[in-house]
């Protein structure tokens, strides 16, 4: 009985906290805009980490379609008579399967493949099943295949039939229509004549796809991103930039033309964790630079490629034997080069028309390129150095990127950015991944930076409570220090939320953006966080002080204040990380009382450890409200544990 007496005492004591009010007065200065807030300043960032490409937002949904896996039949199940050659129509993907009628009527040869997690198929969809194809007996004119979706309790759930008539590698493709959903579907292949052909490159997609191409992307997340509206899209990623040894690096000139001709590349993902560990994780490079520029697009978002500075993964190797020679980078350098001709080049030079040939004669209009990923050390800057140069020449208007390592501060941290500003590249890519005290912290992380040197690119951060979960907490302490970032725009023109994409069955590393099964998507606390931002984020910083200081902190405020003079709006965003309801009095110098049109939108939840699920994906959402403004003053109330945002229409 005393215990549950002092249970109630601390519950009603904590009622007690939630009711206690703070008030704070904060004053914006509206006539006077202070810096440009840059169109790129939120974005995203894109790795193939957690099944984000292959099994994820590229729709393809076999695995190892072109028999390309060091085991030739992964994620294929074989029966019968089949066999694997490597004599194939593309060099880069020479492997192809070869199925022989077994000899006996009762007995089958043929193929099964698993998929990504399954293959997930739904009632009322279509999908597009294609194969390269030939007749393999020298003797015989046609043959026929029987493909069908096999559902998790081994009953047919469609099936087509499909003739084979060449002799030549030829693609052959049939549409699938369910007549049930399953998520952990299969799909097979009978060799229904009594002859010999060849298989390769086998694959189904949805139908419907995002914009609905042939080679396209799974349309919920790539909707997710749009969503966003996002101002730059990096890509393809991080560390597998660099790759665990230099042949795994990412190799942009692989990832365009035919897509049955991209070859396989080892994901370091696959093995970089043994406690979550998947050997059948590769990078098909079916979603390569041309898809990603073609995304940017989409999106409207600047695209910002990262390519290799000849440095391996520091983290997996030592400082010599995995990397490039300073003298031996021109391969690199040119790679370079040719990235940004063929982002841009007019379609008569090599590159633009290798472009164009894949569907898009208008240049991408690229605008920055990043070399190297989170390097450090003295080996970097005299990598990226000869980089720079060679870039320098050739396109002066490309603005280059360069790192600050691995860390927020720190011995590489302090090295690097002295050296960025000798090499004067544009911007430098700052990398946290930190916990809750930190971004708590740095409220005021960029008040004080050399605005003579290069500029900001938040390149990659997160906040990682101790559960690493996309909890409530994580997603209010990086509003907080979102108001750093548009405070300080002048210094910081990019930031980037990383990682981006986690299937659930999949993942290595988290807390991530966005959730996904085979079955559907779920948008993190975060995410919605993100997407404040990017829907609100202004064109001018407006002078924000309570008294003579910015809120960085004080009484648990973070405040930041925009006006978008292309909507004639202003806009203020407020974290309160206290314990406490704050009632805010914002006070509007310069502007004339009049009535106005406004709306305020909350994320606020009852518990910091809640998260949004597959199960309950709705759990924490932001609540929009309109409102009236009749004065040039406002009355907020600011509940304890909050992120707020106010739109006035001026």
């Amino acid at each position: 009985m005393k215990k549950t007496r002092l249970v109630l005492l601390g519950i009603m004591l904590a009622g007690v906290v939630q009711v206690a009010h703070m008030q704070t007065t904060i004053t914006v200065d509206t006539r006077k805009p202070g810096s440009t807030i840059q169109p790129t300043m939120y974005g995203i960032f894109f790795e193939d980490i957690n099944y984000g490409a292959d099994g994820g937002l590229y729709a393809e949904m076999i695995k190892n379609r072109s028999f390309e896996f060091p085991q030739h039949l992964m994620g294929w199940n074989s029966f019968g008579d089949v066999k694997i050659h490597n004599d194939g129509p593309f060099d880069r993907n020479p492997h192809y399967a070869r199925l022989t009628w077994p000899g006996h009527d009762h007995k089958h040869t043929g193929l099964d493949n698993e998929g990504f997690f399954g293959v997930t198929v739904k009632q009322g969809e279509t999908y597009r099943f294609s194969v390269w194809a030939r007749v393999a007996a020298l003797i015989s004119g046609k043959e026929s295949i029987r493909i069908e979706l096999v559902g998790a309790d081994n009953e047919v759930i469609t099936r087509q039939n499909l003739i084979i008539d060449s002799k030549d590698w030829k693609k052959y493709q049939l549409e699938l229509k369910p007549g049930r959903t399953d998520a952990k579907a299969r799909l097979r292949i009978f060799l229904t004549s009594k002859g010999s052909l060849d298989l390769e490159h086998i694959s189904l997609f949805p139908t419907e796809t995002w914009k609905n191409r042939e080679n396209g992307l799974r349309k919920d997340l790539a909707q997710a991103l749009y969503d966003l509206n996002p101002g730059v899209f990096r890509f393809p990623g991080g560390c597998i930039v660099e790759g665990t040894d230099l042949h795994t690096r990412y190799d942009w000139k692989k990832s365009v033309g035919p897509v049955e001709n991209r070859p396989l590349n080892e994901n370091r993902w696959q093995y970089t964790f043994p406690h979550r560990f998947f050997p059948d994780y590769y990078q098909s490079y079916g979603m390569g630079f041309y898809e990603f520029f073609e995304l940017s697009e989409d999106l409207g978002a600047e695209p910002l490629p990262i390519v290799s500075v000849g440095l391996a993964c520091q983290f997996q190797n030592g400082c010599c034997e995995a990397h490039v020679p300073v003298g031996e980078l021109s391969d690199y350098i040119q790679d370079a080069l040719d990235l940004i001709e063929f982002a841009n080049g007019d379609v008569s030079t090599t590159w633009g028309k290798v472009r164009a040939e894949m569907g898009h004669p208008a240049p991408f209009n690229l605008k920055f390129l990043g070399i190297g990923n989170e390097q450090w050390g003295p080996e970097y800057p005299e990598r990226l150095e000869p980089f720079m140069k060679a870039i320098r020449a050739k396109y002066p208007e490309i603005q280059i990127i360069g790192s600050s390592g691995p860390g927020s501060e720190g011995k590489d941290f302090e090295f690097l950015w002295p050296e960025m500003k000798r090499l004067k590249v544009d911007l430098v890519d700052e990398h946290f991944y930190r916990p809750e005290s930190w971004f708590l912290a740095q409220g005021a992380r960029y008040d004080n930076y050399d605005r003579k040197g290069p500029k900001v690119f938040a390149g990659e951060y997160a906040c990682h409570p101790r559960n690493r979960k996309n909890n409530f907490e994580s997603a209010l302490m990086e509003a907080a220090f979102m108001t750093g970032l548009e405070r300080n725009a002048d210094i910081v023109h990019m930031a980037t939320y990383a990682p981006l994409f986690a299937h659930v069955e999949g993942w290595q590393w988290r807390p991530d953006l966005i959730w996904f099964d085979n079955m559907k998507s779920v948008r993190s606390i975060n995410y919605y966080v993100q997407q404040l931002y990017g829907h609100y984020p202004g064109t001018h910083v407006l002078k924000t002080l309570s008294g003579k200081t910015p809120l960085t902190g004080q009484d648990g405020l973070f405040a930041s204040s925009a006006l978008d003079k292309d909507k004639n709006q202003l806009i203020l965003k407020i974290a309160n990380t206290a314990d406490k309801v704050n009632e805010v009095n914002y006070v509007f110098n310069r502007l004339k009382a009049a009535e106005r049109d406004a709306k305020c939108i909350q994320l606020t939840s009852p518990d910091l450890d809640w998260e949004n699920t597959l199960e309950e994906p709705n759990k924490v959402i932001p609540v929009e409200k309109a409102m009236k403004v009749d004065s040039n003053t406002l009355k907020l109330e600011l509940p304890a544990k909050s992120f707020t945002v106010v739109i006035i229409n001026l």
